[in-house]
């Protein structure tokens, strides 16, 4: 009875955590004309791991070598899925991307389903997928393929987010993916141009969109997945591609057509159904004759 009157402030959090992520998305879009795409993100990683460590404080020592595997993977997946999706920001539309994107927790979301009526939010959520290509010469191919890739590094992220925190506390695993994160994309700044990383202005918006992408809504989550069930917590996060589409039409100015629009609206609708499901339980089976 405790819990019902806190589900109100911990659903605005999960609300808030979503609309930082993409404000912090459509403010890194406006900064590609004078940073690149990996340059600004290992900025906004290596502002976010700074920040984190001074939070968490992880215990490195006494780890043995499944924590360190588990760890690992998961910088490896949080450093592939942020240089995908900027890359994909840099070439198409903020919505679109972070839509074929959201394939990645949707699967997460059905696979191992026993039941066949469960393929029904795979069906909608391709049928989004195609009405996207519906209009081929709006989409830079490179950019819907790096979406593609930053939704499977986002099923592992989900994944490995959950090993990893059965191994390591409390922030302790996040913070110490994001160094090896920072240290996974730090040789892909050999081929871009390094002079805004040192330019105080944009180290400071760098950092902003650190805080805003990944401090800001992963501190939201922690504290209302306290008060709230994983079920709604699924449905909520299902928001992501319209708050994305909208924050692209509001921060960048990208206009999406009604079919676009509607691809959103699947893939948005394929997730709440999947997220719904996953939630209940498996039926009991009978019990046996005799």
């Amino acid at each position: 009875m405790t819990a019902a009157p806190a589900r109100g402030p911990a659903i605005a959090l999960v609300l808030v955590g979503i609309a930082s992520v993409q404000l912090g998305a459509g403010v890194a879009k406006n900064l590609f004309d004078e940073i690149s795409p990996t340059a600004l993100v290992w900025l906004r990683l290596a502002s976010s791991s700074l920040v984190l460590l001074a939070i968490a404080r992880p215990r490195w020592s006494g780890r043995d070598r499944a924590d360190w595997l588990a760890v690992l993977g998961f910088g490896v997946s949080l450093g592939v899925m942020n240089w995908a999706i900027y890359q994909s920001f840099s070439r198409i539309p903020i919505g679109i991307a972070v839509t074929i994107e959201f394939i990645g927790p949707l699967a997460v979301a059905v696979v191992g389903s026993r039941r066949l009526r469960d393929l029904t939010w795979v069906g909608l959520a391709a049928l989004g997928v195609l009405l996207l290509g519906a209009e081929p010469a709006d989409l830079d191919p490179v950019g819907v393929a790096c979406a593609f890739v930053a939704g499977a590094s986002w099923a592992g992220y989900i994944l490995l987010s959950a090993h990893t925190g059965r191994r390591w506390e409390g922030l302790d695993g996040l913070a110490v993916a994001s160094v090896l994160a920072v240290l996974l994309l730090t040789p892909a700044l050999a081929g871009t141009d390094r002079g805004p990383i040192v330019d105080p202005r944009i180290v400071l918006l760098g950092a902003a969109v650190g805080l805003l992408s990944s401090v800001v809504p992963y501190s939201c989550e922690l504290i209302a997945l306290r008060r709230l069930r994983p079920a709604l917590f699924g449905v909520l996060m299902s928001l992501e591609p319209a708050a994305a589409a909208l924050a692209g039409l509001l921060v960048v100015g990208e206009h999406l057509s009604l079919v676009q629009w509607s691809a959103v609206a699947c893939v948005v609708a394929a997730s709440v159904g999947a997220t719904r499901v996953a939630a209940r339980p498996e039926p009991a089976p009978p019990p046996a004759a005799g």
